[in-house]
């Protein structure tokens, strides 16, 4: 089976690689800045040169800039899912999986509004570990379908009817899940961490949603727990197919193939690593391979091509719909009229918080970050 996870293991980084990885998490880098079109297309042209055309790129700056500006006046960081865009990412002060970005922002204690370029349970995670923070999803209508496949009320009436079988029944919900299912959840967990988040529980038996195709890895590394899956999947993922990515291979027999784990096993399988979308971004940046597949989402393979340009990216990749919402129209239009805020009800958002904070407690308690350590003690 390929290694789950983690990057192999690569040479010390270069100056130019601590360069690449800092350009994807460096708040305030282009406040005030005024945004070149030539560089801009230089850059963007990596991405696809058919669509980023000189004009266009003209365009896209004047936006930039408008953006750039309105951070300023409201104090703003802007977070950037790597599904985005790429004319996004060009602005975006942190740029990664969608936890990571809101522990992120949550540490940025001059920034009153996160700007959350991704989808609504992502917007929602940052509102649950900074709750004191105005959080704005630029588009509200967009959703995921991985996360729609678990409705809050269904998975209590599955916990109620489950536990009548298995009294010691544990909860573990993906992140890609709304905040009414990580409150009903014991612990949440990464596609990084899921088999040891699920190994650390207490419980012999384990409701994992709502990723069908994760859970059926976390079983095979949790041989002593009773895994019981929930039936949702990713569209994107769950519908990539494996003829396409061995066509790609047999062409290119150096091509290392990274695989995100929502994708069905006959594609995990063909994998040479299968982690998360950061994972594949460090991955790429430290390995010796010069040629990549990244079997995700589109948007993974621009930023890389963006990123990365000394390397070469081929393309097995299916987009998603409700990542390319967000546009730099309305990120300017949400920042001006400072709407669709995202709201919880704090029983709910406290509840959420805590099978956040659960996780880090079962996998690297001594390093609990800072912002849900904080809210344990308050609340405790």
């Amino acid at each position: 089976m390929p290694e789950f996870g983690k990057a192999q293991a690569g040479p010390k980084r270069t100056a130019e690689e601590i360069k690449v990885l800092k350009a994807f998490s460096a708040f305030s880098t282009y406040r005030g800045k005024m945004f070149n079109p030539e560089d801009l297309f230089n850059r963007l042209k990596r991405a696809d040169p058919g669509f980023y055309t000189r004009s266009e790129c003209e365009s896209i700056a004047h936006k930039l800039d408008r953006i750039a500006a309105l951070k300023k006046e409201k104090n703003a960081v802007l977070l950037a899912h790597n599904y985005q865009r790429p004319e996004i990412f060009e602005v975006a002060d942190y740029t990664g999986d969608s936890l990571g970005l809101s522990l992120q922002a949550s540490e940025v204690e001059s920034a009153d509004v996160i700007v959350f370029c991704g989808v609504h349970f992502m917007a929602e995670t940052a509102k649950i570990v900074s709750p004191d923070k105005i959080v704005i999803l630029p588009n509200i209508q967009a959703g995921c379908s991985l996360a729609d496949t678990a409705d809050a009320d269904d998975v209590a009436d599955r916990i109620e009817e489950l536990k009548a079988e298995y009294p010691d029944l544990g909860v573990v919900c993906y992140v890609n899940t709304t905040a009414a299912v990580k409150a009903q959840s014991d612990a949440c967990c990464t596609s990084s961490n899921a088999a040891k988040v699920v190994i650390a529980m207490p419980n012999s038996a384990i409701l994992f949603l709502p990723d069908k195709n994760l859970a059926r890895y976390v079983a095979q590394e949790a041989p002593d727990k009773t895994i019981i899956a929930w039936d949702g999947q990713c569209d994107v993922h769950n519908n990539l197919q494996p003829e396409a990515i061995q066509r790609i291979r047999d062409n290119y027999p150096n091509l290392k193939v990274l695989v995100h784990p929502e994708c069905r096993d006959d594609v995990v399988k063909l994998a040479d690593a299968v982690m998360s979308t950061s994972g594949m971004v460090d991955y790429a940046i430290k390995s010796d391979s010069d040629q990549f597949l990244a079997v995700t989402e589109c948007g993974l393979s621009d930023l890389l091509a963006i990123q990365v340009p000394n390397k070469k990216f081929f393309r097995a990749c299916n987009v998603c719909r409700y990542m390319k919402m967000i546009t730099l129209d309305n990120i300017i239009e949400s920042m001006i009229k400072m709407q669709p805020q995202i709201e919880l009800e704090e029983n709910l958002r406290q509840k959420a918080e805590r099978s956040i904070r659960h996780m880090f407690e079962l996998t690297d308690p001594d390093h609990v970050p800072v912002a849900l350590r904080q809210m344990s003690e308050v609340g405790e």
